[in-house]
């Protein structure tokens, strides 16, 4: 098996949610370039992402596939390829959302009721989008409460791709965007076969992330422990990488 490309989630792949590389992945990642293209496949939005890991240089796609950004080593900052945009009903996905409150008690919250993003995602807060960090890591991290709602929520956004996202709130990415998506585009206009592309993820069960990757032809790596991505790595490739 030649792997040509390796593509990485960011949160619980390399990093701790929301927090910068640490130096131990940071030379993961450095070792990996010597041997092949690297990638981040995400759900958040390039800028944020190079912000994350300290502007490391790598391309990112972001918005599960809305965004591409390449990352320039003459002015050391990423470089837009696309960012495109779908349309959003914002009064009819209100109305979904409060239904779905009202039908799962969670009509209390901080904040407002909907977070509606730039590029035509949604995130639905089931605390509020004002309510405490602490709490929103603390609310549903095992996605124990969120799991039972998922198949209500998907039916309710047949328009979107449907996500269970960080630790308290539903993602939703216009169709046919997710990370499966963005992968494939990539590998088509790139020039890489699937079989070449290793992608490590950790969110890869029924309503995650990095489910639609998983469940397709791409060779995937499962990473339940960030700290050990370099170890997962070297064995699946049969090499020292560092």
């Amino acid at each position: 098996m030649s792997i040509r490309l390796i593509a990485f989630d960011l949160d619980g792949t390399l990093t701790q949610h929301k927090t910068p590389l640490s130096a131990k992945n940071r030379a993961v990642l450095d070792a990996l370039k010597n041997r092949c293209r690297l990638l981040m496949v995400g759900a958040g939005q390039c800028m944020r992402i190079f912000r994350q890991m300290e502007e490391y240089p790598i391309d990112i796609i972001g918005n599960y596939g809305m965004q591409f950004y390449r990352y320039d080593e003459t002015e050391k900052s990423l470089c837009p390829v696309y960012d495109e945009h779908a349309p959003c009903d914002r009064g009819r996905v209100e109305a979904r959302i409060t239904a779905l409150r009202r039908q799962f008690g969670y009509e209390s919250y901080t904040g407002d009721n909907v977070e509606f993003h730039a590029s035509g995602c949604v995130t639905f807060p089931l605390l509020g989008t004002k309510a405490a960090q602490e709490d929103k890591l603390a609310f549903d991290p095992d996605h124990a409460k969120r799991l039972p709602m998922f198949p209500a929520v998907r039916d309710a956004f047949p328009d979107y791709t449907v996500f269970i996202g960080g630790s308290s709130s539903f993602d939703f990415a216009p169709a046919p965007y997710n990370k499966y998506y963005a992968l494939d585009r990539y590998c088509k206009e790139n020039g890489f076969l699937h079989r070449e592309v290793l992608y490590c993820g950790d969110d890869y069960g029924e309503g995650g992330n990095d489910e639609a990757v998983y469940r397709s032809d791409f060779p995937f790596l499962c990473v339940k422990d960030y700290t050990r991505v370099g170890e997962l790595i070297n064995d699946y490739l049969e090499g020292t990488i560092c």
